[in-house]
């Protein structure tokens, strides 16, 4: 199956229209201003998708999904698929830590680095503080092509062993330098970015987010071929949000679902850019970003897609304490789900802030797992007296 994608659009109007290629991925050049860079959204021709391509079950692959993603022109490593588990209460868990580098960014960087491949590019260059880097880094090795990666000095150690795991070069620099060297990479060494080179607000490369909306797919197949209720997405620049969002709209939009879930960002109270863009009712936003350990979705700029997500789904943004977050993580452990801190923010807005009374499933996207936190294996196990009664005192309480 081939592609449908026919046109870039402008998320500020969706009348301006851009052909397919190249990626625009600074923004709309008609639409954008100085204070705000529109992303850019995919266009297909969805008269011409199908007519049994729901009707398989899901699998391995995006190329499962081919007519409604862009050109997958780059080798995949079996991303999607993961599993949607049932909590006792009846909430269930997207677990995206299955994916191929343990994140939901696997789905995002098969179909940039795809774009990057197609395009010609000499390489891909993205700014990441863990998730996103190290899913570039693989695709971009699987692609055959070199991969620079701008990441944080204070990034946890293992981040730094995965990307150099992939063959990837690790820049570490100060981070008002990072757009301009990021933009001289693409202008001077043709490579082409998976990330935003922009200042004025997140805007990232126009085909990732298209990935996201396999998300979408899985959930409707695995609640036998329905739309749940609500869907509760960790946030920090909206890319996940509005791609899951754009899914169920894809679906409801073939006729194949009623209804589009009601969609929540949760987003770390120690920022929450979005959630500050959708009180002041500004097409993106801003914030002084305070202590947390969700370093993942600790965002101070949040981009124009999370607010058209939630305004076409009639969402809400909701902020979460560190707190509430740990208090998700070892809700999830218990059940046998190891995600880091920032991928249990859906749960912890879930739990903090109440499901809407409405008819069907409610679902929580956990992002990525627990090998991705700061703290992962800081502390080592003290030994422990043999003593057979010791022993029993740790098992019988």
């Amino acid at each position: 199956m081939s592609s449908l994608a026919t046109a870039q659009r402008s998320l500020a109007d969706p009348e301006v229209r851009h052909p397919l290629w190249p990626p625009l991925t600074a923004g709309c050049p008609v639409t954008s201003t100085d204070e705000v860079a529109y992303p850019l959204d995919i266009d297909y021709a969805y008269d011409r998708v199908p007519a049994g391509l729901f009707e398989r079950p899901a699998a391995h692959g995006l190329e499962r999904w081919a007519p409604l993603l862009p050109p997958l022109a780059a080798p995949g490593l079996g991303e999607g698929n993961t599993p949607l588990v049932a909590l006792p209460d009846g909430v269930y868990v997207k677990d995206e830590s299955r994916n191929p580098t343990w994140s939901h960014k696997d789905r995002l960087n098969r179909v940039a680095v795809s774009a990057a491949k197609a395009s010609g590019a000499q390489g891909i260059v993205v700014s990441s503080s863990g998730n996103h880097a190290a899913a570039a880094a693989a695709y971009a090795a699987r692609a055959g092509l070199p991969c620079a990666v701008f990441t944080s000095p204070f990034a946890p150690p293992a981040v730094a062993s995965h990307l150099r795991a992939y063959g990837a070069t690790v820049l570490t620099v100060p981070l008002a330098s990072v757009r301009t060297l990021m933009l001289r990479i693409v202008d001077e060494l043709g490579f082409q970015s998976v990330s935003s080179v922009t200042d004025t607000a997140h805007t990232g490369h126009p085909f990732g987010p298209e990935g996201y909306k396999t998300i979408a797919y899985e959930i409707f197949l695995d609640l036998g071929r329905r739309a749940p209720a609500a869907v509760y997405l960790p946030t920090g620049y909206g890319e996940l949000l509005f791609g899951v969002t754009k899914g169920f709209q894809e679906l409801a939009r073939l006729g194949l679902t009623r209804t589009v879930p009601r969609m929540y960002s949760c987003e770390p109270a120690a920022a929450g850019a979005l959630a500050e863009a959708v009180r002041t009712g500004r097409p993106t936003a801003r914030v002084p970003v305070g202590p947390t350990a969700a370093y993942a979705i600790d965002c101070e700029i949040t981009g124009h897609r999370g607010v058209v997500a939630l305004r076409e789904s009639r969402g809400a943004a909701l902020t979460v304490t560190d707190e509430q977050m740990a208090g998700a993580q070892a809700e999830l452990a218990a059940q046998g789900l190891w995600q880091e801190l920032s991928a249990a923010a859906g749960l912890a807005g879930l739990r903090a802030h109440g499901a809407p009374e409405a008819d069907g499933p409610v679902v929580c996207v956990a992002t990525s797992s627990g090998y991705k936190d700061s703290t992962t294996a800081t502390a080592a196990f003290a030994p422990m007296d043999p003593d057979w009664p010791a022993i029993k005192a740790r098992l019988v309480r």
